[in-house]
């Protein structure tokens, strides 16, 4: 994966609090867990229970929490402001595939739904964060979406302790690309009230993982677009992509299967308690988007099986 040296970042889309304490426990989003089914609609590993719940059922997702100074960026802003920081930092690399995610939808959803897209916001944090709407969030919940607050919450220590480390993945930039693509996929099905479908929180069938493989398809529709999506002055963020960025993608989407993740914890495979989906489905869905590109071949609620 090679960014463009030429295009130039936009740090406004990040928000950076790693480094400041935040009170707290555990929270709910839609999001890519650490594995652990704990939430609803949304991630790599497991908060799809709680997101669901609380986009169908409503209610809050986490305690009381202290309030917290949100930070500037500043020194992010002076470190990654081009593709060539993007190629020798992982933090501008990120800086680089958020921008590239939301410039891809920012045209497709609109010429392909006629819903117009929104800039979401992405906040990096380490150990423990407060969302706006999801309440407190650890460390142990992965990258998420929370759907109130239009948010992507990324601890970016999850890719190397928890899907390298843990869970086995090769890892590389593109596999981490992948999971910011997933989790702007739930932004994208938030915008298109996709969330509001889910009835059936756990099972291979189920809405939930019908949720997760569409944001897994959707990751799949901008990697295959990837090296078109420009910056504000019409120049792509990434110029390169390989078959072997690929390989890393689809590998991360294998080790985030619900399967793979129990497996990995030492149980059996319980097929009725997945949330997210196997690692088998989250390929096949990952390359459908990559190799059709278009919303309706993600359309995963009207596919009679996922």
């Amino acid at each position: 994966m090679k960014f463009n040296p030429r295009a130039r970042l936009d740090t406004s889309q990040i928000r950076d609090r790693r480094g400041r304490r935040s009170t707290g426990g555990l929270s709910g989003g839609t999001g890519l867990s650490r594995g652990m089914p704990m939430g609803v609609g949304g991630g790599i590993g497991g908060l799809v229970l709680v997101v669901i719940a609380f986009v169908v059922f409503g209610g809050g997702l986490g305690g009381d929490t202290a309030a917290e100074d949100i930070p500037n960026n500043t020194d992010l802003a002076a470190q990654c402001q081009t593709g060539e920081d993007a190629n020798t930092s992982q933090d501008c690399a990120l800086v680089a595939t958020v921008n590239s995610v939301q410039s891809y939808w920012s045209s497709a959803l609109p010429e392909e739904s006629g819903t117009d897209y929104q800039i979401s916001q992405t906040e990096f944090f380490s150990g423990a964060t407060t969302t706006d709407g999801c309440g407190n969030a650890s460390s142990a919940v992965g990258p998420f979406y929370c759907p109130v607050d239009d948010t992507i919450y990324i601890d970016t220590t999850f890719f190397d302790d928890m899907l390298e480390a843990q869970l086995g993945a090769e890892g590389g930039t593109f596999a981490e690309a992948y999971v910011l693509a997933h989790e702007y996929g739930h932004h994208v099905q938030d915008l298109l009230g996709t969330m509001s479908q889910v009835r059936t929180q756990q099972g291979p069938q189920s809405d939930s993982v019908r949720l997760e493989l569409q944001a897994d398809c959707y990751a799949g529709m901008w990697a295959r677009h990837a090296t078109t999506a420009p910056d504000a002055s019409g120049e792509p963020f990434i110029v390169e992509l390989t078959s072997d960025d690929i390989s890393r993608a689809i590998d991360a989407a294998h080790a985030v299967g619900d399967d793979r993740i129990q497996q990995s914890g030492g149980g059996d495979v319980i097929r009725e308690q997945w949330t997210h989906g196997s690692a088998q489905q989250r390929e096949d869905w990952f390359l459908a988007g990559y190799e059709q590109g278009t919303l309706a071949a993600c359309d995963t609620f009207s596919a009679a099986t996922v």
